[in-house]
Parts: structure tokens; C-alpha cells; sequence
């Protein structure tokens, strides 16, 4: 118990000490660009309508896709415990075919390159 609770003093002391620092150390400087609401640098008074392209969405939807592949395989390491791993491997071998499958269409239609 002794162990527990001078663990907790001590994140308690580090989180208390980083916050007084957060708020002590950063520079106040304000001045009229950091003020302005639009500090990124493109112009307040333009259109707020401007055209995507099409493609710009395409490749984050597949960039999801592929994240969240990794996700799926993670599990596969840990089926050799299982009764039947080779059906772990099975899946993981179908949904990386269909990915693959799936890249190459897209790859062949044209839907990955940037310019036309």
C-alpha cells in the first residue's frame, strides 16, 4: 500500500507541475494575425465554397481502408493458439486478396493519379 500511494503523490506532484509550467512558460505575445480568427493565411472574404477534387476524397477512403486492414491483422499472430488456425488465416488471406483485388482495379481505372 505504501508503494501505491507514493506512485499516486508522485503523478499527482508531476501532473500539478506540469500545469503550472503549461501555463507559466509559453510566451504572451499577442499581436494582429495571431488575433485574427483566420490565422491559416488563406483570405477571409473569398468564396467559402471552393471545389474538392474527387480524387483528394478517393485516396483518404482508401487510406482508411488499408489503416483499418492493420487492425484486422492484428489478431492473426495470436491464432496459432486456437483449435483451427489455419482458419484465422484463411480470412486474413481473403481480405488481404480482396484489398488487393480491389487496389488494382482502382489502380487500372485511373482513379489514382492526380493529374488528368
Amino acid at each position: 500500500m505504501n508503494l501505491i500511494m507514493t506512485l499516486i503523490l508522485l503523478t499527482t506532484i508531476l501532473c500539478a507541475l506540469l500545469a503550472v509550467v503549461s501555463f507559466w512558460l509559453p510566451l504572451m505575445n499577442p499581436d494582429h494575425e495571431k488575433l485574427s480568427p483566420y490565422e491559416c493565411g488563406f483570405d477571409p472574404l473569398g468564396s467559402a465554397r471552393l471545389p474538392f477534387s474527387l480524387r483528394f476524397f478517393l485516396v483518404a477512403i482508401l487510406f482508411l481502408l488499408f489503416d483499418l486492414e492493420i487492425a484486422l491483422l492484428l489478431p492473426l499472430p495470436w491464432s496459432d493458439q486456437l483449435i483451427a488456425p489455419t482458419t484465422t488465416f484463411l480470412w486474413a488471406s481473403a481480405v488481404l486478396t480482396l484489398l488487393t483485388l480491389g487496389l488494382i482495379y482502382e489502380w487500372m481505372q485511373g482513379g489514382l493519379e492526380w493529374a488528368e
